[in-house]
Protein backbone atom coordinates (compact mmCIF):
# COMPACT_ATOMS: atom_id res chain seq x y z
CA UNK A 1 0.00 0.00 0.00
CA UNK A 2 1.23 3.79 -0.86
CA UNK A 3 3.63 4.83 2.15
CA UNK A 4 4.22 1.56 3.50
CA UNK A 5 8.08 0.30 4.07
CA UNK A 6 9.64 -1.92 1.34
CA UNK A 7 9.30 -5.75 1.71
CA UNK A 8 13.23 -6.50 2.95
CA UNK A 9 15.13 -8.56 0.63
CA UNK A 10 17.44 -10.98 2.35
CA UNK A 11 20.93 -10.81 0.97
CA UNK A 12 21.47 -14.37 0.57
CA UNK A 13 25.69 -14.59 1.79
CA UNK A 14 24.52 -12.47 4.87
CA UNK A 15 21.20 -14.02 5.95
CA UNK A 16 21.34 -14.18 9.62
CA UNK A 17 24.53 -12.94 10.59
CA UNK A 18 25.23 -9.81 12.48
CA UNK A 19 27.87 -7.87 11.81
CA UNK A 20 29.29 -4.27 12.76
CA UNK A 21 29.84 -0.97 11.22
CA UNK A 22 30.79 2.58 11.73
CA UNK A 23 31.72 6.23 10.50
CA UNK A 24 34.66 7.51 12.10
CA UNK A 25 35.83 11.08 12.69
CA UNK A 26 36.15 14.12 14.67
CA UNK A 27 33.53 15.28 15.68
CA UNK A 28 31.13 12.48 14.53
CA UNK A 29 27.77 12.95 16.49
CA UNK A 30 26.15 14.95 13.59
CA UNK A 31 27.20 12.69 11.15
CA UNK A 32 23.93 11.29 8.80
CA UNK A 33 25.67 8.22 7.70
CA UNK A 34 24.13 6.19 10.54
CA UNK A 35 20.62 7.39 9.23
CA UNK A 36 21.56 5.98 5.69
CA UNK A 37 23.41 2.61 6.46
CA UNK A 38 20.74 1.46 9.09
CA UNK A 39 17.90 2.16 6.18
CA UNK A 40 19.80 0.00 3.32
CA UNK A 41 20.12 -2.39 6.18
CA UNK A 42 16.92 -3.19 7.31
CA UNK A 43 15.40 -2.99 3.77
CA UNK A 44 17.72 -5.86 2.84
CA UNK A 45 16.61 -7.32 5.89
CA UNK A 46 20.00 -7.91 7.25
CA UNK A 47 21.06 -7.77 10.89
CA UNK A 48 23.46 -5.66 10.98
CA UNK A 49 24.49 -2.01 13.30
CA UNK A 50 26.50 0.85 11.82
CA UNK A 51 26.97 4.10 14.69
CA UNK A 52 29.47 6.76 15.03
CA UNK A 53 32.76 6.61 16.72
CA UNK A 54 34.66 9.44 17.91
CA UNK A 55 38.10 8.90 16.82
CA UNK A 56 41.33 10.93 15.44
CA UNK A 57 43.90 10.49 13.36
CA UNK A 58 45.78 9.66 16.58
CA UNK A 59 43.48 6.69 17.73
CA UNK A 60 42.75 5.41 14.42
CA UNK A 61 45.24 2.68 14.18
CA UNK A 62 44.75 1.16 17.80
CA UNK A 63 40.81 1.47 16.74
CA UNK A 64 40.87 -0.91 13.88
CA UNK A 65 43.77 -3.23 15.46
CA UNK A 66 41.31 -3.60 17.95
CA UNK A 67 38.35 -5.08 15.68
CA UNK A 68 37.72 -8.11 16.29
CA UNK A 69 35.94 -10.65 13.40
CA UNK A 70 32.30 -9.50 13.79
CA UNK A 71 33.39 -5.83 12.11
CA UNK A 72 32.66 -5.49 8.54
CA UNK A 73 33.38 -1.93 7.30
CA UNK A 74 34.35 1.47 7.81
CA UNK A 75 33.07 4.82 6.62
CA UNK A 76 35.65 7.55 6.89
CA UNK A 77 35.64 11.59 7.28
CA UNK A 78 38.46 13.76 6.96
CA UNK A 79 41.49 13.58 7.81
CA UNK A 80 41.07 10.06 8.68
CA UNK A 81 40.67 9.38 5.04
CA UNK A 82 44.13 10.27 4.64
CA UNK A 83 45.15 9.14 8.00
CA UNK A 84 44.03 5.27 6.88
CA UNK A 85 46.12 5.00 3.84
CA UNK A 86 49.44 3.21 5.59
CA UNK A 87 46.89 0.48 7.29
CA UNK A 88 45.31 -0.78 4.36
CA UNK A 89 46.52 -3.62 2.09
CA UNK A 90 44.85 -2.40 -1.04
CA UNK A 91 43.39 0.60 -2.40
CA UNK A 92 40.92 0.89 -5.31
CA UNK A 93 41.94 3.09 -8.30
CA UNK A 94 39.78 6.47 -7.11
CA UNK A 95 41.20 6.72 -3.61
CA UNK A 96 45.00 5.83 -5.16
CA UNK A 97 44.07 8.98 -7.92
CA UNK A 98 42.93 11.26 -4.68
CA UNK A 99 45.02 10.25 -2.17
CA UNK A 100 41.76 9.21 0.21
CA UNK A 101 39.80 6.65 0.91
CA UNK A 102 36.51 6.73 2.98
CA UNK A 103 35.66 3.90 2.50
CA UNK A 104 37.49 0.21 4.18
CA UNK A 105 36.19 -3.33 3.55
CA UNK A 106 37.40 -5.58 6.31
CA UNK A 107 38.09 -8.86 3.77
CA UNK A 108 39.26 -12.37 5.33
CA UNK A 109 42.15 -10.55 7.71
CA UNK A 110 42.62 -7.94 4.93
CA UNK A 111 41.81 -4.11 4.87
CA UNK A 112 40.69 -3.15 1.75
CA UNK A 113 40.24 0.92 1.17
CA UNK A 114 37.98 2.84 -1.45
CA UNK A 115 36.65 6.23 -2.64
CA UNK A 116 33.28 6.50 -3.06
CA UNK A 117 33.02 10.31 -3.06
CA UNK A 118 33.50 10.60 -6.70
CA UNK A 119 30.62 8.52 -7.88
CA UNK A 120 28.65 10.58 -5.09
CA UNK A 121 29.81 13.71 -7.16
CA UNK A 122 29.26 12.12 -10.71
CA UNK A 123 25.78 10.85 -9.62
CA UNK A 124 24.42 14.30 -7.49
CA UNK A 125 24.98 15.83 -10.89
CA UNK A 126 23.17 13.35 -12.90
CA UNK A 127 20.43 13.83 -10.17
CA UNK A 128 19.31 17.30 -12.19
CA UNK A 129 19.85 15.85 -15.30
CA UNK A 130 24.05 17.04 -16.00
CA UNK A 131 25.41 13.95 -17.66
CA UNK A 132 28.70 16.28 -19.10
CA UNK A 133 30.52 19.44 -18.29
CA UNK A 134 32.82 20.96 -20.13
CA UNK A 135 34.14 23.64 -17.64
CA UNK A 136 33.72 23.45 -14.07
CA UNK A 137 34.94 26.25 -11.29
CA UNK A 138 35.72 24.42 -8.08
CA UNK A 139 35.74 26.23 -4.50
CA UNK A 140 37.85 24.85 -2.16
CA UNK A 141 41.57 22.89 -2.34
CA UNK A 142 40.84 20.05 0.15
CA UNK A 143 40.32 16.43 -0.05
CA UNK A 144 36.87 16.61 -1.63
CA UNK A 145 38.09 18.70 -4.20
CA UNK A 146 40.37 16.00 -5.43
CA UNK A 147 37.54 13.97 -6.04
CA UNK A 148 35.82 16.58 -7.84
CA UNK A 149 38.34 17.06 -10.30
CA UNK A 150 38.28 13.31 -10.62
CA UNK A 151 34.54 13.16 -11.35
CA UNK A 152 34.39 16.22 -13.23
CA UNK A 153 37.10 14.98 -15.63
CA UNK A 154 34.87 11.54 -15.68
CA UNK A 155 32.23 13.64 -16.74
CA UNK A 156 33.95 15.12 -19.51
CA UNK A 157 34.77 18.51 -17.68
CA UNK A 158 38.46 19.92 -19.57
CA UNK A 159 39.23 22.95 -17.80
CA UNK A 160 38.63 23.50 -13.99
CA UNK A 161 39.35 27.18 -12.19
CA UNK A 162 40.12 25.81 -8.89
CA UNK A 163 39.71 28.83 -6.17
CA UNK A 164 41.21 28.55 -2.68
CA UNK A 165 42.44 30.90 0.09
CA UNK A 166 46.07 29.69 -0.11
CA UNK A 167 47.15 28.65 -3.80
CA UNK A 168 50.54 27.99 -2.39
CA UNK A 169 49.51 25.11 -0.67
CA UNK A 170 48.04 22.93 -3.51
CA UNK A 171 50.69 21.11 -5.33
CA UNK A 172 48.86 17.61 -4.68
CA UNK A 173 45.95 18.89 -6.88
CA UNK A 174 47.67 20.60 -9.37
CA UNK A 175 49.69 17.30 -9.74
CA UNK A 176 46.48 15.27 -10.21
CA UNK A 177 44.86 17.77 -12.64
CA UNK A 178 48.20 17.48 -14.58
CA UNK A 179 47.67 13.48 -14.40
CA UNK A 180 44.05 13.99 -15.86
CA UNK A 181 45.19 16.06 -18.58
CA UNK A 182 42.61 19.24 -17.62
CA UNK A 183 43.29 22.63 -18.07
CA UNK A 184 43.90 24.28 -14.46
CA UNK A 185 42.83 27.77 -13.65
CA UNK A 186 44.34 28.40 -10.31
CA UNK A 187 42.54 32.28 -8.30
CA UNK A 188 42.61 33.28 -5.01
CA UNK A 189 38.76 32.71 -3.33
CA UNK A 190 37.06 35.99 -4.45
CA UNK A 191 39.28 37.03 -6.75
CA UNK A 192 37.68 35.10 -10.13
CA UNK A 193 39.16 35.48 -13.58
CA UNK A 194 36.21 37.23 -15.68
CA UNK A 195 37.54 35.65 -18.61
CA UNK A 196 36.93 32.01 -17.47
CA UNK A 197 32.92 31.53 -17.72
CA UNK A 198 32.35 28.18 -16.31
CA UNK A 199 29.45 25.59 -16.67
CA UNK A 200 28.68 24.86 -13.35
CA UNK A 201 30.14 25.55 -9.58
CA UNK A 202 31.13 23.19 -7.29
CA UNK A 203 31.63 24.30 -3.66
CA UNK A 204 33.84 22.15 -1.37
CA UNK A 205 33.71 25.10 1.28
CA UNK A 206 32.95 23.48 4.95
CA UNK A 207 29.95 23.83 6.56
CA UNK A 208 29.67 27.47 7.76
CA UNK A 209 32.26 28.90 5.88
CA UNK A 210 31.73 32.67 5.89
CA UNK A 211 32.17 33.61 2.44
CA UNK A 212 34.93 36.45 1.90
CA UNK A 213 32.69 37.15 -1.36
CA UNK A 214 29.32 37.89 -2.94
CA UNK A 215 27.52 35.07 -4.40
CA UNK A 216 26.90 37.86 -7.19
CA UNK A 217 30.49 37.66 -7.89
CA UNK A 218 30.36 33.96 -8.55
CA UNK A 219 27.14 34.43 -10.82
CA UNK A 220 28.90 36.50 -12.85
CA UNK A 221 31.75 33.97 -14.12
CA UNK A 222 29.14 31.00 -14.50
CA UNK A 223 27.02 30.21 -17.36
CA UNK A 224 23.16 31.65 -16.86
CA UNK A 225 21.74 28.69 -15.44
CA UNK A 226 24.81 27.31 -14.45
CA UNK A 227 24.05 24.55 -11.94
CA UNK A 228 25.63 24.90 -8.24
CA UNK A 229 26.96 22.16 -6.41
CA UNK A 230 27.24 22.53 -2.38
CA UNK A 231 28.62 19.94 -0.62
CA UNK A 232 27.60 21.30 2.69
CA UNK A 233 24.07 20.25 4.00
CA UNK A 234 24.00 21.80 7.64
CA UNK A 235 22.87 24.18 7.90
CA UNK A 236 20.94 24.16 4.66
CA UNK A 237 20.69 26.45 2.69
CA UNK A 238 24.25 27.66 2.40
CA UNK A 239 24.33 31.59 1.60
CA UNK A 240 25.60 30.54 -2.09
CA UNK A 241 22.65 27.65 -2.37
CA UNK A 242 20.19 30.73 -1.20
CA UNK A 243 20.46 33.22 -4.17
CA UNK A 244 21.65 31.04 -6.93
CA UNK A 245 19.17 31.30 -9.68
CA UNK A 246 20.32 28.37 -11.63
CA UNK A 247 20.07 24.27 -10.39
CA UNK A 248 21.65 23.88 -7.14
CA UNK A 249 22.30 20.19 -5.59
CA UNK A 250 22.96 19.70 -2.18
CA UNK A 251 25.52 18.14 -0.66
CA UNK A 252 23.22 15.22 0.77
CA UNK A 253 22.80 14.13 -2.82
CA UNK A 254 26.74 13.21 -2.73
CA UNK A 255 26.20 11.99 1.07
CA UNK A 256 23.53 9.78 -0.33
CA UNK A 257 24.92 8.03 -3.50
CA UNK A 258 28.54 7.63 -2.16
CA UNK A 259 26.76 5.95 1.01
CA UNK A 260 24.79 3.53 -1.70
CA UNK A 261 28.28 2.68 -2.77
CA UNK A 262 29.79 2.12 0.36
CA UNK A 263 26.38 -0.63 1.28
CA UNK A 264 27.56 -1.92 -1.92
CA UNK A 265 30.94 -2.48 -0.79
CA UNK A 266 29.91 -4.08 2.30
CA UNK A 267 27.30 -6.26 1.05
CA UNK A 268 28.86 -7.34 -2.14
CA UNK A 269 32.37 -6.38 -1.23
CA UNK A 270 32.66 -4.98 -5.07
CA UNK A 271 31.12 -1.05 -5.56
CA UNK A 272 29.79 -2.20 -8.67
CA UNK A 273 27.78 -5.18 -8.04
CA UNK A 274 24.14 -3.72 -7.48
CA UNK A 275 22.30 -4.51 -4.26
CA UNK A 276 18.64 -6.97 -4.57
CA UNK A 277 16.52 -4.65 -5.09
CA UNK A 278 18.53 -1.70 -5.09
CA UNK A 279 15.82 0.91 -6.17
CA UNK A 280 14.20 0.01 -2.44
CA UNK A 281 16.94 0.08 -0.51
CA UNK A 282 17.97 3.62 -1.99
CA UNK A 283 14.84 5.15 -1.90
CA UNK A 284 14.74 4.22 1.95
CA UNK A 285 18.02 5.48 2.19
CA UNK A 286 17.17 8.56 0.79
CA UNK A 287 13.92 8.94 3.08
CA UNK A 288 15.69 8.82 6.06
CA UNK A 289 17.79 12.03 5.49
CA UNK A 290 14.57 14.26 4.29
CA UNK A 291 15.68 13.18 0.52
CA UNK A 292 12.55 13.14 -2.01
Amino acid sequence: MPGSRPTPVAATEHAGVSARLAVLGHPIAHSKSPALHAAAYSVLGLDWSYDAQDVTGETLGAFIESRDGAWRGLSLTMPLKRDVLPLLHGIDHFAELTGGANTVLFDGGKLRGFNTDVHGVVEAFRGVGIERLGSVRVLGGGATAASVLVAVQRMGAERVALAVRAPERLGSLISLAERLDLALTVETLGTFDPAFVTDAVVSTLPNGTELSFRPAALAAVTVAGGALFDVAYEPWPTVLAAGWAGPVIPGLEMLAHQALVQVRIFVNASPDAELPGEASVFQAMRSAVGLG
